[in-house]
């Protein structure tokens, strides 16, 4: 693997020997599947404050990876250390704590919202819940500068989430993700499901609220365009390893892994 480290204020989030397969409940016909070997020995560093991309063919392993970083699957083998504690082994309370400083964006907004509750109730219930606000007036407003933040009108306030738009949705899962003050972001394709013209206002909603509010990203996209526009370094994932780690201008311009090149011939990678 190749790796080149960025200067920055050091890293927050490190992966070490990340490994996982999918053990089948069954085969046909009575035979014997094999576990299917989704993250084999992958490491890396997420540096603060940096937006690092990651890329690779559908079924190289990106969403679990992602997963794994917050503990939504637990891997079978490897550290995940977040300012050096060991995600992996949190007990139930650092892992309430951890994950109100770290939070998820998924790429089905729909399936990702509750469908019983408004926008703005969905948030003040958030809100209750992480302790941000107790009071009616207090959870209220709480609320309406998230749906700001994101770029939502007061008018969607009381919008159930079918009557929202795909990007109006994506919008609400981060605003949603933001209500608990996060520092680090994975936003898992969130971009794939939404119109060209609605990919870059959302994207550029993204670039803002990293900057506004100091968050360390890790993006994972099959769209290298996507990756390309607001990434720091980008790291290839082939067949459950990372096989280069590079700042994207490097990685476009001069890759050094054969599977890297045959991903920028394609231009999307599948």
């Amino acid at each position: 693997m190749t790796e080149t480290r960025s200067a920055s204020g050091g890293s927050l989030v490190s992966v070490r020997n990340l490994s996982h397969r999918f053990k089948p409940s069954g085969a046909p016909w009575g035979r014997r599947a094999d576990a299917l070997q989704v993250l084999d020995d992958a490491s890396f560093d997420v540096e603060r404050g940096e937006c690092l991309g990651v890329v690779g063919e559908s079924g190289a392993g990106k969403t679990t990876l992602a997963r794994c970083l917050l503990r939504l699957v637990q891997p079978e083998r490897g550290k995940v250390l977040f300012e050096g504690e060991d995600v992996l082994t949190m007990s139930a309370g650092q892992l309430a704590a951890f994950r109100k400083r770290a939070q998820i964006v998924f790429q089905d907004p729909f399936g990702s919202l509750n469908p019983r509750l408004r926008a703005g109730p969905m948030l003040e219930e958030v809100l209750l819940v992480a302790r941000k606000a107790d009071r009616r007036r207090a959870l209220r407003k709480a609320a309406e500068r998230l749906l700001e933040l994101v770029g939502l009108h007061p008018m969607h306030w009381g919008r159930f989430p079918h009557e929202l738009s795909g990007g109006q949705r994506q919008r609400l899962g981060i605003a949603r993700a933001l209500s608990v003050e996060p520092e680090f972001l994975v936003l898992d394709e969130p971009v794939s499901a939404l119109d060209l013209s609605v990919q870059a206002q959302v994207l550029n909603l993204l670039m803002d609220l990293r900057e506004r509010l100091s968050l360390t990203l890790v993006l994972v996209a099959h769209d290298l365009a996507v990756v390309r526009q607001i990434s720091d370094r980008v790291a290839v994932l082939h067949r459950g390893r990372i096989v280069e780690v590079s700042p994207v201008r490097q990685l476009f311009e001069e890759p050094s892994h054969p599977y890297t090149r045959s991903l920028l011939e394609t231009g999307v990678s599948q």
